[in-house]
């Protein structure tokens, strides 16, 4: 089961009550460490970050409501048929008794896939740029396994690294893959392995980003100072700390005139799309700041937009929070990145 992917089929959501990935994220607050653990392993990388930021983020959650996330999750358990398909596990030991080791696994293979793809799972948290890297000096059909195992969007951002001139033949080469030899196989576990040392070595970098953001966000003056001394030694270092600060949840925490200036700058559709899937907390702030026709109007465009891939939503937010940016470098807005402390 998907947590995150019937957060986009879910019922209407009455007014009070937390959006359906609120209430994924209280269940998963609820059911324990090592549950939640389990129910993350069955996620995508996608569904495992907006579940875990939406976990990180979660606060003031009434009993009403978290009775409401545990109600709604019984109801939609009770809903189902209990009839389940089979395990691979069960499977294979039919199959083994009827066929025979060697044909079951075969059989077992086409149904779910060999092993090595649940390991090849892994590297989809490896930066993309490295597993390019990782992959560049191979052989091309070292390379088309390789990149056929991989989730697509995965796959395909690896491509664009690789040379324009082998780009075609690698992908003909896994347009014509059919069975894979052990041999192959092997190649891959060892390059499995790398890429997973990849990951541990680099791993904090993010971390690291985040951690020096989160610095910024706090010092109260000479901010823009020191950002340009970072400037002279690693601009890249800079936009990537520009990123982190500009993050779209800190819309939330903008004053009133910071927030109609946005409204007054951004079209409506690009905030029906930006607000799918976002906290009540979010939502309700932009509401806040908006004539009750206009939150109307907003409301109807995002019910009239349907589903929207999270890649979109994810590029609009980008793009609200690169105009962010430039207003506030100019001097047009005043942006609060950090959650400060207040007292009466």
């Amino acid at each position: 089961m998907s947590v995150i992917a019937q957060n986009n089929h879910s019922r209407t959501i009455a007014n009070g009550e937390r959006s359906r990935l609120e209430q994924a994220a209280i269940l998963m607050l609820s059911i324990g460490e090592a549950a939640a653990a389990t129910v993350m392993q069955k996620l995508s990388r996608e569904e495992v970050i907006r579940i875990s930021e939406t976990m990180a983020r979660m606060h003031g959650v009434k009993v009403a409501q978290a009775r409401q996330a545990m109600n709604n999750f019984f109801q939609d358990y009770q809903e189902q048929s209990g009839i389940n398909g089979a395990s691979r596990t069960y499977l294979q030991g039919i199959l083994e008794k009827s066929l025979g080791g060697e044909i079951a696994r075969s059989v077992i293979n086409g149904i779910y896939g060999d092993e090595i793809r649940y390991r090849m799972a892994r590297l989809q948290w490896v930066d993309i740029p490295q597993l390019a890297a990782l992959i560049e000096q191979e052989h091309l059909q070292l390379q088309a396994v390789f990149l056929a195992f991989l989730p697509p969007e995965v796959a395909a951002g690896i491509l664009t690294y690789l040379p324009e001139e082998r780009q075609d033949e690698v992908v003909y080469r896994i347009a014509k893959l059919d069975d894979v030899n052990r041999d192959v196989i092997d190649e891959l576990d060892r390059l499995i392995e790398r890429g997973v040392a990849v990951l541990s070595e680099h791993g904090s970098k993010v971390t690291g980003i985040k951690h020096a953001a989160n610095i910024m966000n706090r010092i109260p003056t000479n901010q823009q100072i020191l950002l340009d001394q970072l400037r002279e030694r690693d601009e890249d270092v800079v936009d990537e700390l520009k990123d982190e600060m500009y993050e779209f949840f800190i819309l939330s925490r903008q004053n009133t005139a910071t927030l109609q200036r946005l409204m007054d700058e951004i079209p409506i559709e690009d905030w029906a799309v930006a607000l799918k899937g976002t906290e009540t907390v979010l939502r309700q702030s932009i509401f806040n700041v908006m004539p009750k026709r206009q939150v109307q109007l907003l409301q109807s465009t995002t019910a009239r937009l349907g589903p929207v891939p999270v890649s979109r939503i994810e590029q609009v937010r980008k793009e609200i929070m690169s105009s962010v940016r430039s207003l506030a470098e100019e001097g047009e807005i005043q942006v609060q990145l950090f959650a400060e402390q207040t007292v009466e």
